[in-house]
């Protein structure tokens, strides 16, 4: 497998990566459309974090880590590692001292669309990764892959300079001309989102901020006693009981 090392590749501004680093996967991925996010299969190794960088990204050969090798030196302040392989791959490709040197050089966490170990050293360190999988299962350092080259994770697209987030519930992209966009959205939706939790404190109803009342109308939902809801399931199980 032959492959290529792209430097110095285009990123989005430091600024719009800060700004949003404040919100949350969730809130980003529903202020984009609800588009970006790399699927329910990431999952954190550690807990209570949040971080946002700009992705550089590795395609590998399962089971064998030599870009991400090649990739490290590619990466600098700010940065999040984004692994990915060519075929479905569960090795644990990273650990510790791979983090020892990300983290030297500035590099904010990984996203590994494949296998992790030495999970407790990283939590004890404070790298924060997520994974595809935890595994004990060493690899090889003899196949050629890529680095800075778009890749897919979950369907989505990750071109490298994107902007990474993520926390506790997931993994989002934000392609990195849309930042400033998706930033000003988040903001406006926390906005949005403050006020409701402010109306739900005093004893409001999402029923009625949203209007749902008249949705549930419109859908043929009506509302029933308990009475009256077992008085027509008993005229239903009489007329099931005539009619065999």
């Amino acid at each position: 497998m032959s492959g290529v090392i792209v430097t110095d590749p285009p990123k989005a501004d430091a600024k719009d990566v800060e700004a949003l680093a404040a919100y949350g996967v969730a809130t980003v991925h529903e202020a984009m459309g609800r588009t970006g996010l790399l699927g329910t299969h990431l999952r954190p190794v550690q807990q209570d974090t949040r971080v946002a960088g700009t992705a550089v990204t590795v395609l590998s050969w399962p089971g064998d880590n030599l870009m991400i090798h090649a990739a490290v030196e590619q990466c600098g302040q700010g940065d999040i590692l984004v692994v990915t392989t060519t075929s479905p791959s569960t090795d644990g490709m990273f650990g510790e001292l791979f983090a020892t040197a990300l983290h030297r050089r500035g590099v904010r966490g990984l996203i590994i669309n494949a296998g992790i170990r030495d999970t407790a050293e990283l939590r004890e360190m404070g790298f924060p990764a997520w994974s595809a999988a935890v595994s004990p299962q060493g690899t090889v350092k003899a196949t050629g892959g890529s680095v800075n080259v778009p890749v897919v994770v979950g369907g989505q697209v990750i071109r490298p300079g994107d902007v990474i987030v993520a926390d506790d519930d997931g993994v989002v992209c934000v392609p990195r001309e849309r930042a400033r966009r998706t930033a000003e959205a988040s903001e406006a939706r926390e906005a949005k989102e403050a006020g409701a939790r402010a109306a739900f404190q005093e004893g409001q109803l999402g029923l009625d901020r949203y209007g749902l009342r008249e949705t549930l109308v419109r859908l043929g939902v009506s509302y029933q006693s308990y009475d009256e809801y077992e008085r027509e399931r008993e005229s239903e199980r009489e007329r099931d009981g005539a009619g065999s």
